[in-house]
């Protein structure tokens, strides 16, 4: 029986493509995922798997979805002789915790289509490296625990007090839209407590994923509570 993994060494696994409309080039994209530096295991096989498919499936959503808007705002472009557009996709990660057989981490998708703010779109993952399978949220939560009203609640608090402190700006129907976009797969482990979070302009309008921090204590714990 092999040794249990209590952390994960991973080196960036890269990937760029471009497509062209009529030789000119309008759309670049470039992917970077964590790819275990070893494997000689199943768990680390697996989490190799998983990101190489996640970056495969962000390379076919460019050329299935982002380069036929890019093709065609070209040749608006072209027609209007305005300035050539170049639209950029970005495929990012970024480990956050790596301790006590836990291996936690987000990836960003970064959506560059014209004028404005780019398009963000965030994924958190957290690995149990015997296991070798994701971990629930609750499972960081003691078993019995009103774990999602806790966190919203904690994500009105901080809202009302960066309210407070001039701060960011948020929608008029935050709390409703706190509650109705609220996702448990949307967060990861961070050394100085549990981050979760919601989409870009699920709850604020301006540019950026609305992220919240609950520290470490009674209430959540960066060791797993498996709960029933």
């Amino acid at each position: 029986m092999g040794e249990r993994l209590e952390s994960l060494v991973t080196e960036p696994f890269a990937a760029e493509r471009e497509w062209a409309a009529e030789g000119v080039p309008v759309l670049r994209a470039a992917a970077e995922v964590p790819q275990p530096s070893q494997e000689t295991d199943r768990v680390s096989r697996r989490i190799k798997r998983f990101y190489h498919l996640q970056c495969r499936a962000f390379l076919r959503y460019c050329e299935r979805c982002l380069f036929p808007q890019a093709a065609a705002e070209y040749r608006l472009a072209l027609e209007a002789s305005r300035p050539l557009p170049l639209f950029q996709a970005e495929l990012s990660y970024q480990v956050t915790y790596n301790e006590g057989g836990l291996w936690s981490l987000y990836t960003q998708v970064r959506e560059s289509l014209g004028p404005g703010p780019a398009l963000v779109t965030r994924r958190g993952d957290t690995w149990d490296l015997a296991a070798g399978y994701p971990v629930p949220l609750k499972d960081f939560f003691p078993a019995g625990t009103a774990w999602k009203k806790r966190l919203l609640a904690h994500a009105a608090e901080e809202i009302q007090r960066r309210e407070r402190a001039g701060a960011g700006r948020w929608r008029e129907d935050w709390r409703k839209e706190l509650r109705r976009r609220f996702n448990p797969q949307n967060f990861y482990l961070t050394a100085e407590g549990l981050a979760y979070f919601w989409p870009m302009y699920a709850i604020a309008p301006a540019a950026g994923v609305p992220t919240f921090l609950l520290p470490y204590g009674d209430e959540v714990s960066a060791e797993r509570n498996p709960q029933s």
